[in-house]
């Protein structure tokens, strides 16, 4: 592992045992780097090959949109297709078998702005990018006047 999660002591406070370590599990992850914002600056493939070996039988994951590796330039809409990008190749070194059994992002589910008009075209790029790995999009919806209600990182309105 290149880099400590910030919360990694805390975490060893208190392990738990698997309860059905024969159990079959696909689980939602995200994978990010250069994210100061962060728990950790970085959650890749050697980080999230350490939490998956814990006991559980973690047969794959799943990637869920978070926000990382945007485009920063081009059109608007398709700049989250860098997101589907970074974490393809990701899952290319997973898929070779040299990192264990776990696949790592088997499916990707990245975003797409329904507000920016024709998603169509986004849709195509995000399935194009995600080489038979794409599933769909998650579009955060939840949103309070109050700030003291944390709302979603895209600040719906």
């Amino acid at each position: 592992m290149t880099g400590r999660k910030k919360n990694h002591n805390w975490l060893a406070l208190t392990v738990e045992e698997p309860l059905e370590p024969e159990l079959p599990i696909c689980d939602p992850h995200h994978l990010w780097d250069v994210e100061t914002g962060r728990v950790a600056p970085r959650y890749l493939l050697d980080e999230i090959l350490q939490d998956v070996r814990g006991g559980h039988h973690i047969v794959s994951t799943v990637f869920i949109e978070c926000g990382a590796m945007w485009k920063t330039d081009g059109p608007e809409a398709l700049r989250p297709v860098g997101e589907t990008e970074f974490v393809n190749r990701i899952t290319a070194m997973s898929a070779s078998g040299l990192y264990g059994r776990t696949r790592v992002a088997a499916g990707i589910v990245g975003i797409a702005s329904l507000r920016l008009g024709a998603a169509a075209p986004v849709l195509d790029a995000q399935i194009a990018a995600g080489g038979g790995r794409f599933r769909g999009i998650r579009l955060g919806a939840v949103w309070d006047p109050d700030e003291a209600v944390p709302n979603h990182r895209t600040r719906p309105p």
